[in-house]
């Protein structure tokens, strides 16, 4: 029986990757995070950098976001991923738990393999953590934290505290500077949680979050790297790698 080829740099796994063009941080953090033998292959799915300075501008982006992003999985499909990662956030947590399943179950569907969204890595990622009582750290307008309270509240979890940055633009996200996201985690820290998380995966926030873990004694999740996390662990990888926090080091 003949031996399966594989992918000559891919050869333990190819990743296929979701972003929206606005979105600047996830194949730099990704890419670092890449152990030996797995690849990552982008498609961008077209959303405006449009002006956010209201819940009605950024209720307007997700709706470019659901207009686009399902259409971009047709230009993964033919390099033959082995698994597909959604590199947005918001959309995952839009209108709860109930609709964040339903997502997962669509890319599923129109990739025909199997697909992690973001909501759902960070659920996984605190419950490898122990963590129930959570602060949160969101880019986001108020709506859009509201849509991130509702998830968490409705996986169970406890949100004892959330900053939204209210950021002015997709692009805006990616040029916050680690001190305003080092004054976000400070600040939700106060109300005492047992982990922290991060969504918005335009944020550059895995390299310091596991700094903060340092400060302050107790998980950080950087979105990114829960969603990477799990994609490796679903598909065998269980390397261990220092400089991602306890997730990626102990999990």
């Amino acid at each position: 029986m003949d031996t399966p080829l594989k992918d000559a740099l891919g050869w333990r796994r190819k990743f296929g990757v979701l972003v929206p063009a606005t979105n600047t941080i996830v194949e730099p953090e990704f890419a670092d995070m890449r152990p030996h033998g797995v690849t990552n292959h982008t498609a961008r799915f077209r959303i405006p950098n449009m002006k956010l300075d209201s819940d009605a501008a950024f209720d307007e982006l997700i709706r470019h976001v659901k207009a686009t992003m399902e259409d971009a999985v047709d230009y993964l499909v033919p390099a033959d991923p082995d698994y597909v990662i959604l590199g947005i956030s918001a959309e995952s947590f839009w209108d709860g738990a109930d609709a964040s399943h339903a997502l997962k179950a669509r890319l599923e569907a129109r990739a025909g393999r199997g697909v992690v969204i973001g909501a759902e890595a960070a659920r996984a990622a605190l419950a490898a953590v122990g963590a129930r009582r959570i602060g949160v750290v969101t880019p986001y307008w108020p709506v859009g934290d509201r849509m991130v309270r509702r998830f968490f509240t409705e996986e169970g979890c406890e949100v004892v505290a959330l900053k939204g940055l209210q950021c002015t633009s997709p692009v805006n996200i990616a040029e916050q500077s680690e001190a305003v996201m080092r004054a976000a985690i400070q600040e939700v820290n106060e109300s005492n949680p047992d982990a922290i998380v991060q969504v918005g995966t335009n944020l550059a926030m895995a390299r310091l979050a596991d700094e903060a873990e340092r400060w302050l004694g107790k998980p950080v999740i950087a979105i990114n790297t829960a969603i990477y996390w799990y994609a490796l662990r679903a598909n065998g990888i269980a390397d261990r790698m220092p400089g991602w926090g306890a997730l990626m080091r102990d999990h």
